[in-house]
């Protein structure tokens, strides 16, 4: 009962910081309101939440990443795909060894496998943190994209990093080739095992489906399935199960353009999806929010391992190893922008300058998170000889405070240091989507005169007036919407379009109130209402 009521408590969390977030101004992101929701259940608990870091990698990871790979588009993965795998694998293995030095450098005390592990697992940024910190603020979408992209792939080059580092704090002794092999068996096996199961598996259910049907919400629960599957089966083959998710996501947007999902399954499972996502991050954050007054007690017993009896060491610790992966990612970023510019040179190609801005821009959104906090509460409590783990504590809240510092530096000054900037339109995905508009206005155009006259050939008795005029009634429909996409008018019908927008939603309401109206006074029934609203609703989500 006590874990049942602990989950509930931290999804009711989850809920009023949903609230409390529009609330406060808009600078404050939602992370910090759930850390600090987190925080308040911890000092008002009387028994705290023992996270296991294998569990929590299970639960929350696998979903999430699945989701994310799933959503983001891959036309940005594919045309930056260079830069995204600079910043995932080279600035990993740049910020492991750089901050690394530096961390043993600042602390003696600490061992220098211990402080490379230290250094590996607070390199990967958080898709979830940076997703939450980019929505509220105003970036290109080019480079969110590249950030979204980064954190999707930089959590298995870290992680990976933060295992052999453990493991030579552990033995005493570091393989370059074995380190380097066991790196690709990861990566390859870990993305194969994505793309398989989910293709796997949607063949076997698409199977099912056609011979013997498809059950109410069976291929939602599936498609939640999918990624867990994935994510187990890579682990089972000791590879990166978070890259079989993310594979696994990739993989299923591929397979959705085959189109044999129904429209109805489609619609619910967004919904679905939405309100996994929500939870998940909300309690993901709660969850650290509530590990976090335990780590600073614990904390404050490790001060003497780093020579230092004053508390206020441990916060400038924390400061100086932030400010250093600012540095070093700064650093690296620039010098990936000044190859690429050296590419465009060397191909003659139209050059762009570094934007001083959008550069910072892009070293403070690489904000830390909750794979931060898991992987860290992975290190072993004992050596194989027995002793305690060197400066375990130590290594846990300097983790913890960079999560912290990332995101409120990163809330804080990426709305000020991008306010006021306008960034150049993109033309492209307003092309696509004009595009696709007038292929699909047309194909719809000819299906309904072949459809108007297979009709009217399978039924003679019917009056002969009226397939044309229902015909005329659906074709005039979509030869408005050939005419938004018209160059020539375009800004007269987009007008018109919006006009036509609010006039619809106003009158969509006024459906839907009368439909709840006439069932509060038992004119219709429950299933009719329920029947007539949900066509309402779904009316309404096409001009949303």
């Amino acid at each position: 009962m006590d874990s049942i009521e602990i989950v509930l408590i931290m999804l009711l969390a989850v809920v009023a910081s949903a609230y409390i977030g529009r609330v406060l101004p808009r600078a404050v992101p939602l992370p910090l309101v759930q850390i600090g929701l987190g925080a308040l259940i911890a000092a008002k608990s009387s028994h705290g939440v023992d996270l296991e870091p294998e569990l929590f990698f299970l639960v929350f990871l696998p979903p999430l990443l699945f989701l994310d790979g799933w959503r983001i588009p891959k036309s940005g993965l594919l045309r930056d795909k260079g830069t995204i795998l600079e910043l995932a694998f080279g600035l990993v293995v740049f910020t492991v060894v750089g901050a690394g030095l530096l961390i043993h450098w600042l602390i003696p005390a600490m061992p220098l496998p211990v402080a490379f592990a230290l250094a590996a697992i607070v390199s990967p940024t958080d898709p979830i943190a940076v997703s939450a910190i980019t929505s509220t603020t105003p970036i290109p979408k080019r480079l969110m994209h590249i950030l979204e992209g980064e954190s999707l792939l930089n959590d298995a080059s870290g992680l990976v990093c933060f295992r052999f580092a453990v493991a030579a704090a552990m033995t005493g002794a570091f393989s370059l080739q074995t380190a380097t092999l066991t790196f690709v068996w990861l990566v390859v096996a870990g993305i194969a095992a994505g793309v398989g199961v989910t293709l796997i598996i949607t063949w076997v259910q698409r199977w099912l489906t056609r011979h013997f049907g498809e059950p109410p919400g069976s291929p939602i629960l599936v498609n939640l399935l999918i990624p867990f599957g994935a994510y187990l089966v890579a682990e089972r083959l000791h590879a990166s199960g978070i890259l079989a998710a993310v594979a696994a996501g990739v993989s299923m947007s591929y397979v959705e353009l085959s189109g044999h999902a129904h429209a109805a399954t489609r619609i619910q499972r967004s919904a679905v999806w939405d309100m996994v996502q929500f939870s998940l991050n909300g309690v993901m954050f709660v969850l650290l929010g509530e590990q976090l007054p335990d780590i600073f007690r614990l904390a404050g017993t490790s001060l003497e391992e780093s020579g230092h009896v004053n508390r206020w060491w441990l916060v400038a610790y924390a400061f100086a190893i932030t400010f250093g992966l600012l540095v070093l990612r700064m650093a690296w970023v620039w010098a990936s922008l000044r190859l690429t510019i050296f590419k465009q040179k060397f191909r003659h190609q139209p050059r762009h300058k570094i934007d001083p801005r959008l550069l910072l821009a892009t070293t403070l959104a690489g904000a830390r998170g909750t794979i931060t906090l898991a992987g860290v509460l992975t290190l072993p409590m004992m050596l194989p000889d027995g002793r305690p783990f060197p400066a375990r504590a130590l290594t846990i809240f300097l983790a913890c405070s960079v999560i912290l510092i990332s995101l409120l530096v990163a809330s804080i000054a990426l709305p000020r240091l991008l306010a006021g900037m306008t960034f150049p339109a993109e033309p492209e995905e307003q092309q696509e989507e004009d595009l696709a508009r007038r292929a699909a206005a047309n194909a719809a155009i000819s299906a309904i005169e072949k459809t108007q006259v297979e009709l009217m050939e399978s039924d003679a008795c019917i009056d002969p007036e009226v397939y044309p005029q229902a015909a005329a009634r659906v074709i005039a429909f979509y030869e408005h919407k050939l005419k938004e996409v018209d160059p020539e008018s375009e800004q007269a019908w987009r007008k018109t379009d919006s006009a036509e927008r609010e006039l619809r939603l106003a009158a969509l309401s006024a459906e839907r109130r009368t439909v709840f109206d006439l069932a509060r006074h038992d004119h219709i029934s429950d299933e009719i209402s329920r029947k007539l609203v949900r066509e309402i609703d779904l009316m309404e989500a096409r001009y949303r």
